[in-house]
This record gives structure tokens, sequence and C-alpha cells, in this order.
């Protein structure tokens, strides 16, 4: 696609949201893109934006982190663009940090709720946000009648 006279012989597909984009690469041009060298393409730049295993370097100091559940190491995560397992998300929890929060909202999956359960579960959360002041004025009131029947 990018020269258009050799044969395509790598395929990249992007899909942002409800758009797909696919580019078609013949060898010399994906080596010009440096996506056939495993060392100057990092399926994780690719996947998260480049410089982000980089970025996962620069925050732990230069320092290799390795997940102490399956051994997994940043070096794998740049290759691989995923991580090992559900501990590697805290081992590289200082790195991903930086990360998700370029790629999503948060760093806090909230999800979608359907509106009668938001509903309901935003009454419930007022409910006992106002039982808690409650408690607590009934509380504060005890306080004070213990003093003055003390006096």
């Amino acid at each position: 696609m990018i020269c258009k006279q050799n044969p395509a012989k790598v395929h990249l597909t992007q899909i942002v949201g409800d758009k797909m984009q696919k580019v078609d690469l013949c060898d010399d041009c994906a080596k010009k893109k440096g996506v056939n060298d495993p060392a100057g393409f990092s399926l994780a730049d690719l996947l998260l934006g480049l410089g982000a295993s980089q970025e996962m370097a620069q925050s732990s100091g230069g320092e290799d982190i390795k997940c102490p559940n399956c051994g997994f190491t940043q070096a794998d995560f740049k290759k691989a663009g995923r991580l090992g397992c559900s501990q590697c998300y805290l081992a590289f929890a200082e790195g991903l940090e930086g990360l998700l929060k370029t790629m999503h909202k948060g760093t806090k999956h909230v999800g979608k709720v359907p509106a009668a359960l938001r509903q309901s579960r935003d009454l419930n959360e007022r409910l006992k946000h106002l039982q808690k002041k409650i408690g607590k004025s009934r509380h504060r009131r005890r306080l004070r009648t213990g003093r003055q029947s003390a006096r």
C-alpha cells in the first residue's frame, strides 16, 4: 500500500472505535518502517502508541522488573504487547498506570450499567450516605446529652 510496487507481505490492522484501518506493506516498506526488525518494532508500542514500552522502562528507573508469579519481564511485555498473568498488573503497576491513563479515561474499570440498575445503585448509595449521616448525628446528640447530665 505504501509503495504499491511490490506484493504486500506484512498486513497490519488497526481498529479504533467502529473504524478499521488496514495497512499492507511489502518487505522493503516494512523494513523501512521498522516492522520486520524485532529490535526496532514493538507490538506494545504499536498497540499502545510509540514510546509506550520506553515509558514503562523509565518508570522502573532502568531496573528490569520481573513478575514474581509468572516471571514475565518488561522485555517480554515489549515483545508480546500483553502481560503474562493477573499478578503482572501489580508487578508493573507503576509503569502501567501512565499507559492506561493515556489509553482509557482512567485506571479503574467502571463498565457499562443499564439505566434502571444504575438508578437503583445510585439510590442505594444515597441511602447509605444519609443513614451514615443520621448515625453520626445521633452519636453527637448522645455525647451532648451525656455531658449535660454529668453536670
